[in-house]
């Protein structure tokens, strides 16, 4: 089955599942999951938990077998050649997993040592990457000194140490500062700029905005497709005006025709594109409106999640 899919989808596509289905016992933990992240590209997996997110990821890193369903990584299939996908793959879980009395640049050292990284190259390796993620004085410090969001950046290079062709990223956010957040905001784009594939389940859908290239929902068990890309699609439309003399703006929106959203401040406006937003803008200037603020409603996928209505488990 894996060579039916490396076929259709060439080289370009770093992940691929079709159909990935797992249980434990008489759980369905994954019903019917389809999703493909193309090289060089940041794709979000988003949905409310217990939706199969995690379930899904460790599939896709080969510790969780499927019971259904095919996947295969940078061209490999998990079931079948689990080294090279383990070669192909950093992950990074929601927790690390340390030994809290290893230094950190011990530990990232180790880690080359377990991809047969020489020890040299490996402790190289590891100050390069602690230097990346911003934790270079803490290289001979042991990590149970580090915070809940120091162990996070740790556990991002952990997952660089053997310079992947992929990125399995879940919850990478958990922790951070604000200042913290934007970094690695960056330094996703940074490695998906390398040719990366990089998929990342989080919470923080305001900041995956600003970062993802695509992004895949998932309801009990199943990815949404085409439904949620069509929903993304319309929110990404919304754009809010705000004016300092909000009876006008609605008159004058009235007095042309132009369809629009009453809100407290102003009104909703669904414009297809920024060309036209900005010709928009201009116009009810034009028109006299005195606007004090204009733009997108706010996050597309937000407003995605939160008209998805799911039922929690």
């Amino acid at each position: 089955m894996t060579t039916t899919i490396e076929a259709s989808v060439g080289v370009r596509e770093a992940i691929v599942a079709r159909g990935v289905a797992r249980s434990f016992g008489s759980v369905r933990a994954v019903e019917d999951a389809t999703l493909t992240v193309p090289a060089g590209s940041v794709t979000a997996l988003i949905g409310p938990n217990g939706c199969g997110k995690t379930t899904l990821m460790l599939m896709l890193s080969g510790l969780l077998r499927p019971h259904g369903g095919d996947i295969a990584i940078a061209g490999h299939d998990p079931k079948t050649d689990a080294a090279a996908v383990r070669a192909a793959i950093g992950w990074m879980p929601d927790q690390l997993g340390s030994w809290d009395n290893m230094t950190c640049l011990q530990t990232l050292t180790l880690m080359g040592r377990a991809y047969r990284i020489p020890k040299d190259a490996a402790r190289e390796r590891g100050a390069e990457l602690l230097a990346r993620v911003h934790l270079e004085e803490f290289a001979d410090r042991p990590s149970r000194v580090l915070s809940r969001g120091q162990k996070q950046r740790l556990s991002l290079a952990r997952a660089l140490v053997h310079d992947p062709q992929v990125l399995l990223l879940d919850e990478p956010a958990n922790g951070l500062d604000p200042r913290s957040r934007v970094e690695l905001r960056d330094l996703v784009r940074e490695l998906a700029g390398e040719g990366r594939a990089v998929l990342i389940s989080s919470h923080v859908l305001a900041e995956l905005d600003e970062m993802v290239d695509d992004a895949v929902f998932m309801s009990k068990g199943r990815t949404l497709g085409d439904e949620a890309a069509t929903m993304v699609a319309h929110a990404r439309t919304r754009y809010r005006v705000d004016a300092l003399d909000r009876d006008h703006l609605l008159e004058v929106l009235a007095r042309f025709g132009i369809a629009a959203e009453p809100s407290d401040t102003g009104a909703i406006l669904t414009i297809d594109s920024e060309d036209r937003a900005a010709e928009a803008l201009a116009w009810m200037v034009n028109q006299g409106v005195r606007v004090h603020r204009f733009g997108p409603v706010g996050s597309a996928l937000e407003q995605t999640y939160m008209a998805m209505n799911e039922e929690r488990r």
